[in-house]
């Protein structure tokens, strides 16, 4: 079979080996609006194609992470409906919580891979293997990274990177045939 998706050979060799994935919300899993209820509550819109690539990721063996400057019931909410176990909530230095997840997964920085979309991103982005943007993250961030997604925060962006890591684990057409079934 041979899939649609298509990726620079470089990129792809450059994204082996990725056993976890740190990933920021707002600007990323999120299009970076926050949305306020007249209660107070925030409020957040999630991409389903994000969600699936997630869970796709977790088939694969490739533990997705979440580290956030934010915490609400909404994100918290659908970080269960995606099972994933990995986060870490109100968190503004992000560099300890994500070096915390690679002790508890007995990993390293060589086998990590994170997507930021702005400055508290950037100690993450610049210590994983594989670092990656939204194409709408700020200019900075956009400097640092390997990969610049063509699709904006909130709008696929994190799908594209999953897709991206697991044609490089080599699972992806083993995925894609298990759906067509």
């Amino acid at each position: 079979m041979t899939p649609a998706l298509n990726f620079d050979p470089e990129l792809l060799l450059k994204a082996q080996g990725i056993r976890v994935v740190f990933l920021d919300v707002d600007g990323v899993l999120t299009d970076g609006g926050l949305y306020f209820s007249e209660t107070g509550e925030t409020l957040k819109r999630f991409n389903t194609l994000d969600g699936h690539g997630l869970k796709l990721l977790q088939r694969a063996g490739i533990t997705p992470v979440v580290i956030t400057g934010r915490d609400s019931k909404a994100l918290r909410m659908r970080l269960a409906a995606l099972g994933i176990d990995h986060a870490h909530f109100g968190t503004e230095d992000k560099r300890p919580a994500a070096e915390a997840s690679l002790q508890a997964l007995g990993l390293d920085w060589s086998q990590a891979a994170a997507m930021g979309d702005d400055w508290p991103d950037l100690p993450v982005l610049t210590r994983s293997a594989f670092a990656c943007a939204p194409a709408n993250a700020q200019a900075e961030v956009l400097a640092r990274v390997h990969h610049v997604t063509e699709l904006a925060g909130g709008s696929g962006a994190v799908r594209e990177l999953c897709d991206l890591l697991l044609v490089a684990s080599g699972r992806y057409v083993n995925l894609l045939e298990d759906a067509l079934k």
